[in-house]
This record gives structure tokens, sequence and C-alpha cells, in this order.
């Protein structure tokens, strides 16, 4: 979580990167299965934990064979780690098109935030599943929020650019700036997403406000 999206990324492609190395999916069907391994497996980590989720429960509840998950995963630590790139791909599809729906830069991060929100609500597991990556697959935990607090700074400069936001005195004060804008997202999602529900729109037009008191050029 955190990021507010990004362009491009393809469903298919989603799922295709997500299996072991040499097993993805070479058709429809086999793409169809290994999302269904996948939506299980945040079932299963999101409610018991990485330690008392098990193959078995995810395979039962993918309702497929045991042997059918060893066809994409070699174990359950990478079907873990894959959990955890899904799930990054997943947030910059599920609110890239709000990137191209708004006049400006602040307006975008506004409606993706929104749009963020909406997602995190229907996905409230995916919070516990990040944080045990920290443990799990450090690797790929640094990957996400390094990945994220990157696009986002991407974003901003642009933004900067088109005299939208204030320019910032030096690299690392941009840096700082797109690492504090995700932090609010990863923390106002907790809150506002995860643990109440209030109204995507409101909470995003408040968090908008300081973002324009603070960037606006």
């Amino acid at each position: 979580m955190g990021d507010t999206g990004a362009k491009g990324a393809d469903p298919a492609n989603v799922q295709h990167s997500a299996a072991s190395d040499g097993k993805a999916p070479r058709t429809a069907r086999g793409q169809r299965t290994l999302r269904k391994i996948l939506d299980a497996a945040l079932e299963e980590f999101g409610e018991k934990g990485f330690s008392e989720g098990s193959i078995v429960g995810i395979t039962s509840r993918a309702r497929v064979a045991l042997g059918t998950f060893y066809t994409y995963f070699d174990s359950k630590e990478a079907v873990f780690q894959a959990l955890v790139r899904d799930m990054s791909e997943q947030v910059r599809l599920t609110v890239a098109p709000a990137l191209t729906s708004a006049a400006n830069a602040l307006e975008r991060e506004r409606n993706a935030l929104a749009a963020l929100l909406g997602l995190i609500e229907t996905h409230k597991s995916v919070y516990r599943i990040i944080d045990e990556a920290e443990f799990v697959d450090p690797e790929g935990y640094r990957r996400h929020y390094v990945e994220a607090a990157r696009r986002i700074l991407a974003r901003l400069r642009e933004g900067t650019e088109r005299g939208e936001l204030r320019r910032e005195e030096s690299a690392l004060a941009e840096e700082i700036v797109a690492w504090a804008m995700m932090g609010a997202n990863v923390f106002v999602g907790l809150r506002f997403a995860v643990w109440a529900t209030e109204d995507p729109e409101a909470v995003a037009k408040v968090v908008h406000r300081l973002w324009k008191l603070g960037l606006k050029a």
C-alpha cells in the first residue's frame, strides 16, 4: 500500500509474473487458476498470518488440487512473495485511471488516494500481509515501498515541471516529500479504511487540502 498508482500494468502480466520461476501459465485457463490461488492466498494469509497459514488452506479455498499449487509455486514462501508482488500490481491497476481524470497534480493525487482507500476497504487483510513481509520477504517489503515512493516522486516532479507544484531546494528534499506523501497514504488507509470505514472521497479531500497548503506552487 501507500502508492497512488501508475500507468500501464496489464492484468495478464500481473498474474503471469507472479508464479515461481519457470512456472508461469501459458494459457488463459492457467492464468485463471493462478489468479484463484493468489486470491485464496490473500484470504488464507490475511486471516491466519504466514506462520499459521498453509498450502492446504490455500488449495481448499481455491478449490484446486495440491498438485495444482505446485504447478505454479515451489513453496509457501514462494506464494507469499508472489502475493506481495501481485498486491503491488493490483494497487497500480486499480488506481491508475484516477491519474488521468483530474486537471492537475494534486487533484490527481486526491482522486488516486480515494481509489486506493476504496481498494483497501475491500482488502483489509493486505495490511497484515505487507507487515509480515518485513520478516518473511524483506526484499519484497523494501521493494514495495521503494517503488511506490519512486512513482510518487516521478509524478511530483512532473507537476513541478508544469508549474503546478512548488520547486524543492534539492533532490533530497523532493524524495523526502515523496516518502512523506506515501507514509501519509499508508497510515490514513490504516485508520480510515482498515480500522474504520469512512467515505474515501471525504478523507481524500482533507489530505488533499494538506498537500495543497504545503506543495502548491
